[in-house]
């Protein structure tokens, strides 16, 4: 790394605010915001550059695969968690049962539960790996609790679903970016581009192990994923893709092109380097929650939930401190362009 974190982000990263909001959405590097204004001024005025760039989106695919420790020909692109989970959903035969945290985000269980012809049954996050059983199909679940930080035991539930012949489906979007997560033991993975990965909403990542492709079917195939693509622009594609490039929807351009140098910024400082820098100003942040006599929900990540004070939330963004508030807590999460001093202010405008 060439730069303490602290210099990077002044250099780095252009806001204003003491933003503690990542949880909900990250902010664009410079660089990012850059690539989005070219893209769009491109298209503005009507030149050929402003189409967008499937190059780019493959360099992005294989930035992620880096960063989540997989080969690229098991990354899919696509717009949305939802739209991934539902693309595995569709695939689940009548009956099957799907096991699902309890209180989990949204986007994990709503396309299991729509179906309505299949058996979605919730366990507590602590005790899910005991949970499963031999009826369960798939164990659906987020690494990281987007409402209060709490982390999944993964590896006591990939252990249990091994046990008892279930796949698991894992959503990273409030891992992958901060903590160093390896998508190589899982079925499937969905992670959201614009929170912890520093790019725009619109970009997402399906991670497919080579056995969950053959039972995967693409239903939502277009020309994109198609072998040769260039070659399918017209009429029923002669070969789908033989990687998961297969399970790609067509790629909403500036979000793609933003996180071709989000991610290249992350590969940069390192995750590890990431991860020790967000946890500690969580931990920071814990600490004085303490000392001011507040109970905040327990964990080590970088989100940090506390009951109770939710009613301070809009106080907070009078005064310039971006933070939510989520399932009746205030929320605070902290990344790479955060520093002591953000933490800081946030609790005195507390104690205040």
């Amino acid at each position: 790394m060439d730069l303490p974190l602290s210099d990077l982000c002044r250099a780095e990263f252009a806001h204003t605010t003491t933003f503690l909001n990542t949880a909900t959405s990250g902010i664009l590097p410079r660089a990012a915001v850059a690539e989005v204004r070219a893209l769009a001024e491109a298209s503005g005025a009507g030149l050929p550059a402003g189409f967008g760039d499937f190059d780019r989106v493959n360099r992005v695919r294989a930035a992620f695969a880096r960063l989540v420790g997989v080969d690229a020909g098991r990354v899919a692109v696509g717009s949305s968690v939802a739209a991934h989970v539902g693309l595995v959903s569709a695939s689940l035969p009548a009956g099957c049962e799907v096991l699902v945290p309890e209180g989990d985000f949204a986007s994990v269980m709503n396309p299991f539960v729509v179906r309505g012809d299949l058996k979605v049954r919730f366990a507590p996050l602590e005790s899910l790996a005991e949970a499963v059983d031999a009826g369960t199909t798939l164990v659906a679940l987020s690494a990281v609790q987007s409402a209060d930080g709490r982390t999944a035991d993964l590896a006591a539930v990939r252990a249990a679903a091994a046990a008892h012949g279930a796949r698991v489906l894992v959503d990273a979007t409030h891992a992958a970016g901060w903590l160093p997560f390896d998508a190589s033991p899982y079925a499937y993975t969905v992670t959201a581009g614009y929170k912890w990965l520093l790019g725009g909403r619109g970009a997402s990542y399906l991670t497919v192990s080579e056995e969950a492709q053959s039972g995967l079917v693409p239903l939502h195939a277009g020309w994109v994923a198609a072998e040769s693509m260039w070659d399918a622009t017209y009429g029923p594609m002669r070969q789908l893709a033989s990687d998961a490039r297969r399970f790609d929807e067509s790629p909403a351009f500036l979000p793609y092109h933003a996180a071709e140098p989000s991610l290249a910024l992350l590969e940069r400082v390192g995750i590890e380097a990431v991860h020790a820098h967000d946890t500690a100003l969580a931990a920071r942040y814990r600490a004085g929650l303490a000392r001011l006599g507040h109970e905040a929900v327990p964990g080590g990540a970088p989100i940090v939930s506390v009951p109770g004070l939710a009613d301070r939330e809009p106080a907070l963004l009078e005064a310039g401190i971006v933070t939510a508030v989520r399932a009746g807590a205030l929320r605070a999460s902290f990344h790479l362009y955060n520093t002591e001093a953000d933490v800081d202010r946030l609790l005195n405008a507390l104690e205040g």
